[in-house]
C-alpha cells in the first residue's frame, strides 16, 4: 500500500452551498488522513459580471434548496438558510487568498461560507468581509490596502484560467491525486460527493501505485 502524499485540490465559490458541504467532509478526510493529505482550495466564480447573479427568492433557489440542499445539510451537521441576497463573489476570493498568502486560509475560509450560508451576510460588500476578516483576526487594515489595490485579482483569475485548462465547469469539482501525478492525472469528481466515493477515490490510485 503506498503511503505517498495525497493532493485534493477543489475549485470551489463562496455563494455555492454545495461547496460548504463538501467542507466537514474534507475535514474528516484531513482527520483520518493526517499530514500525508493536502487540501488547497481554488476560486472558481458561477457568475462573473456581467453575468447575472440569481434572484434571491426565485423558484429555483427555492426548490434546489427545498429539494437538495436542506437535507444534505441535516445530513452533514450544518444549518444553513437560504441567503436573502445573491452577491457576485470576486472580492471575497480575494479576501481568501489574502488570507491563505498570511496563513489564515481555513479560519477566513468558513468565516465567508458561514457569514453567507448561516447569517445571509452579503459577502459581494468590502465592509462585511472585512468585519468577517476582523472577526477571524485578521489584520483589516492590511486586507483594506490590498482590497484597494485589486492585489489578489489576478491569482483568482489564474485559478479561473486553471481550471478552463483543465475542463472544469462547474463546482465543486475535486482533482484527487498521489504526489508526483499531474492535475491532468488526478481522478476527477464533481458535485457535493459523499464520504465513501471521496476514499475510494483516494484508494483506488493508491492501490495502484
Amino acid at each position: 500500500m503506498s503511503t505517498l502524499p495525497i493532493h485534493i485540490d477543489v475549485w470551489s465559490d463562496y455563494v455555492c452551498p454545495f461547496c460548504y458541504l463538501e467542507l466537514p467532509l474534507l475535514d474528516q478526510l484531513k482527520a483520518h488522513y493526517g499530514d500525508r493529505l493536502t487540501v488547497t482550495w481554488h476560486a472558481f466564480e458561477l457568475r462573473p459580471d456581467p453575468i447575472p447573479t440569481l434572484i434571491p427568492d426565485s423558484h429555483y433557489l427555492r426548490s434546489t434548496w427545498a429539494r437538495a440542499v436542506y437535507p444534505m445539510a441535516e445530513e452533514r451537521g450544518l444549518t444553513l438558510r437560504l441567503p436573502p441576497v445573491q452577491p457576485r463573489s470576486r472580492r471575497a476570493l480575494e479576501v481568501a487568498e489574502h488570507a491563505r498568502q498570511s496563513g489564515q486560509f481555513d479560519a477566513m475560509h468558513q468565516g465567508i461560507f458561514k457569514a453567507f450560508f448561516e447569517q445571509g451576510r452579503d459577502i459581494g460588500r468590502d465592509d462585511i468581509l472585512l468585519d468577517i476578516a476582523n472577526l477571524q483576526g485578521i489584520d483589516t487594515f492590511e486586507l483594506g490596502v490590498a482590497l484597494e489595490e485589486n492585489r489578489h485579482t489576478q491569482s483568482v483569475l489564474d485559478d479561473e484560467a486553471l481550471a478552463q485548462t483543465l475542463g472544469i465547469t462547474a463546482v465543486p469539482t475535486l482533482l484527487i491525486r498521489l504526489e508526483g501525478q499531474a492535475y491532468e492525472e488526478a481522478t476527477q469528481l464533481s458535485g457535493a460527493v459523499d464520504y465513501e466515493r471521496l476514499t475510494r477515490a483516494i484508494e483506488t490510485p493508491t492501490t495502484q501505485r
